[in-house]
């Protein structure tokens, strides 16, 4: 059964973007020297490894010098296949909107903004008013409002959630791209290398060869070949700077992808940090704070309590301070003053006194009012004696 070809294979497997003949690997001809010489500078395929080298020489079998117009197409099929690759990452991430998920932790951090701590302190004036009296804000209101905003907390978590397992599913698929981008990577070196070592054939073997034939022949049409041989040698020159130039925007494209990987990965671990950690920190530090508050309120009411028993003991004393020394005060007095009795027997003789006073003299005006009434009866009496006997002289007459 035969093995499916790689993606770099894909890539060579149409250098000239033509059907052609590919000769196998195992047929490959051993005339591209495997090792360069001491005083040669390291050269590409020396960089690669041993089935890449493989393929590069396969690769540089095929390469018909007496083919020009080969040259125009050489490596096109990859560096089309490239093109489109960096179309289609540049589609992903233009479609991957990272500005929803500052959105999702703008939302989060109002949510959490709405829950001012300053009302979870006791000691804030207002907080408490008088014992007994109205509470400004009750532990039940605010722990009602804490519960609604932790029940938003929680549904933005399940959107942070649903994000970050897409910026992981996104770096699935960059990485993905990162392993074509390496395989067109390959691939142009293998190009690259297969032209070098074209290259290192027509300077040092066909083109001096050619040279020589020309030489001895003095035929024109050899002179022809050996101009054929150095134009063709010129254009693939230039067909491999390209292909170098290819190659340069897999090296870019190499960081950019892991950039934008290792971006969505920070914001993964920034939302995992926030659902696994800030958020439930968040709810634990409301809870201890709702605890202490309601143990501050305890305190608090229970110190009011104390204070008002306190000042009530201190005020019962004092009533039974006053009570008692009065009490006792009035158990030593007698039922009647010393000072009442006095004034109550000066009145007393004064009354007798004065009673005998008003006896005597009334007993005085009443002998005065006898006399004067004798006298008076006696003067009546005269007058009617008087006015008798003038009426019988009346009648006589």
């Amino acid at each position: 059964m035969t093995e499916k070809p790689s993606t770099v294979e894909d890539l060579i497997q149409n250098p000239f973007g033509e059907q052609v003949s590919v000769t196998p690997l195992s047929e490959v001809s051993h005339d591209f020297p495997a090792t360069q010489t001491e005083a040669s500078p390291k050269k590409l395929i020396d960089t690669l490894d041993e089935q890449h080298q493989e393929q590069a020489r396969a690769l540089a079998k095929q390469i018909d010098e007496k083919n020009l117009q080969a040259i125009i197409s050489y490596g096109a099929a990859a560096q089309k296949q490239l093109g489109e690759f960096s179309h289609q990452m540049l589609s992903h991430v233009q479609a991957k909107d990272t500005g929803e998920i500052g959105d999702i932790l703008n939302d989060l951090m109002e949510r959490l903004n709405e829950t001012d701590p300053n009302d979870l302190v006791a000691e804030n004036p207002g907080f408490f008013q008088k014992f007994f009296g109205k509470i400004k804000k009750s532990i039940y209101e605010m722990q009602a409002k804490y519960q609604e905003v932790g029940s938003q907390v929680d549904k933005i978590a399940i959107r942070l959630d649903h994000e970050k397992n897409g910026l992981l599913n996104d770096n699935l698929s960059l990485e993905q791209l990162y392993q074509r981008n390496k395989d067109f990577f390959d691939a142009l070196n293998i190009y690259i290398a297969a032209g070098e070592l074209k290259l290192a054939e027509l300077q040092e073997k066909l083109i001096p060869e050619a040279l020589e034939k020309a030489r001895v022949t003095g035929d024109q049409m050899d002179v022809q070949v050996v101009n054929d041989l150095e134009q063709f040698l010129d254009r693939l020159e230039k067909r491999n700077h390209d292909l170098k130039l290819t190659r340069q925007m897999t090296i870019q494209q190499a960081p950019q992808i892991r950039l934008i990987q290792n971006t969505n990965q920070a914001l993964a671990e920034k939302i995992q940090s926030s659902i696994t950690t800030t958020i439930p920190l968040w709810k634990n530090q409301i809870a201890i704070a709702m605890t202490l508050l309601r143990q501050k309120d305890a305190v608090t009411a229970q110190r009011q309590v104390s204070e008002t028993t306190n000042q009530l003991i201190q005020k019962n004393s004092e009533m039974l301070k006053i009570s008692t020394i009065e009490t006792a005060r009035e158990n030593e007095r007698g039922i009647i003053d010393l000072e009442t009795l006095q004034k109550t027997q000066k009145d007393l003789i004064e009354t007798l006194e004065e009673t005998l006073k008003i006896q005597q003299e009334g007993r005085a005006r009443r002998r005065k009012a006898e006399v004067e009434l004798t006298n008076m009866e006696e003067d009546l009496r005269q007058k009617l004696l008087v006015l008798s006997h003038k009426e019988k002289q009346l009648h006589q007459d």
